[in-house]
């Protein structure tokens, strides 16, 4: 049962919206990459001991299931990985965006969550790295957006930092509304 003093805008956005303001200083940009390398554990915490009825269950009315917001993580952080490798590797490259909700309904959303958590781990093993290694200047190099026009890798580090911390918020506000402690 959903408290009723929580509005839908909370249950959407239940760390408030992404900040992609830059540049960056490095101690921000750090923190931010400390973000992104906390995500695999924090999403694992937040789907511990979860069982597959409650996985089914929308973090809110007309929303994602638990299930299928783990794997769009997945999903969501190998396009961003990509897309920071064209931003490191070629001049303004235009990105492809994605469906998000038709991927969402794809049948591989209804596989087991290990296989996008176990997904999730390496994959920001490697980010995280890659991150961790270039250096502070290369932030500031670009990448065309279609939807949203020119963002920096900077920009990128922000918003994947937020993006991590919003969807496991979205799972940790279910468990506590669902009293699943």
């Amino acid at each position: 049962m959903t408290h009723p003093s929580v509005s839908d805008q909370d249950l959407r956005y239940p760390i408030g919206r992404s900040d992609m303001t830059t540049p960056l200083s490095a101690g921000e940009r750090a923190q931010r990459i400390d973000d992104i390398a906390a995500t695999p554990a924090q999403l694992r915490r937040a789907v511990a001991g979860l069982s597959d009825e409650q996985l089914d269950t929308p973090y809110r009315p007309g929303g994602w299931t638990v299930r299928q917001t783990v794997h769009h993580v997945g999903d969501s952080h190998m396009n961003a990985f990509v897309r920071f490798r064209l931003g490191l590797t070629e001049e303004n490259p235009t990105i492809k965006p994605y469906d998000e909700q038709a991927w969402s309904e794809l049948p591989d959303m209804r596989l087991p969550i290990d296989v996008s958590l176990r997904l999730i781990d390496a994959l920001h093993e490697r980010w995280v790295h890659l991150l961790r290694s270039v250096p502070g200047a290369a932030f500031q190099r670009q990448i065309f957006h279609p939807e949203n026009g020119p963002m920096t890798l900077d920009a990128m580090v922000s918003l994947y930092s937020w993006h991590g911390r919003h969807h496991t918020a979205h799972i940790a506000g279910l468990r506590h509304r669902q009293g699943w402690h």
